[in-house]
């Protein structure tokens, strides 16, 4: 598996879902400057104008067929690497046939039908599914050559040195933290606040991790990215062919 991705564009972007759509950071690789912007929908967000080369998104790309404790093998590489703390914040994503529920409790009935020994759902990712929905209505196999699943705790981790983080997101010591990694790797403190909206529905943790998500994305674009699971060995496939694998 390449770690690089293939350069149509001196663009890459990290994306981070929010209420009311997406919050997207952009990075010119070689002008190495960034925008931001936000967009309604996932259709939006994988036809911008910038046609990024790489886009590192911050949900589940490959649903598994069956669910497991634990979730995909890349969940569990994920939580073992973030411990105890931030590890929970890696969440076991649904089994594929999840998506065709129109209540929580069907969607509870088919999670617990994919495998006999699968977990039920929480409410949390329940109310995921237009998300994962979208995502798995519109990505490829080939399409994922140039949008990578990505986790922004994963990011954050990978710019502290393989350490992860002691504070929450959700806590100033946190969102200070995360605000000071990203200065360090070439994002402009100015420009990450700038990216929050007048009436507060884009919030800072939204903000920090789209442009975590966009520091992988850049790594990707050089060819230095890292991988749950790791890059030399192959990445487990669903049943319509992606890759379920997360990327830092």
């Amino acid at each position: 598996m390449s770690l690089s991705v293939p350069h149509s564009s001196p663009w890459v972007a990290g994306a981070d879902a929010y209420p009311d759509g997406w919050v997207v950071a952009l990075w010119h690789t070689s002008a190495a400057r960034g925008r931001h912007r936000t967009v309604p929908d996932l259709s939006a967000l994988l036809t911008l104008d910038e046609s990024p080369s790489v886009l590192g998104l911050d949900m589940i790309v490959g649903l598994p067929d069956r669910a497991v404790p634990g979730g995909r093998p890349c969940d569990r590489a994920a939580r073992q690497l973030l411990g105890r703390t931030r590890g929970t914040s890696v969440f076991s994503p649904p089994a594929y046939a999840v998506l065709g529920a129109e209540t929580y409790d069907e969607a509870q009935r088919r999670n617990r039908a994919s495998s006999p020994d699968a977990p039920g759902l929480s409410k949390q990712t329940y109310h995921l599914l237009p998300r994962l929905r979208a995502v798995a209505h519109h990505l490829t196999p080939d399409r994922q050559a140039s949008v990578r699943e990505v986790h922004p705790e994963l990011s954050f981790y990978a710019m502290n040195d393989d350490t992860p983080l002691a504070e929450s997101k959700h806590t100033d010591a946190g969102q200070r933290a995360r605000l000071d990694l990203l200065t360090q790797h070439g994002f402009s403190e100015d420009a990450v606040i700038a990216s929050l909206d007048a009436d507060g529905t884009v919030g800072i943790d939204d903000v920090l991790d789209a442009h975590a998500a966009c520091w992988s994305a850049r790594r990707l674009y050089r060819g230095t990215a890292e991988r749950c699971p790791p890059v030399e060995t192959d990445a487990p496939r669903n049943a319509r062919g992606l890759r379920m694998e997360i990327w830092r």
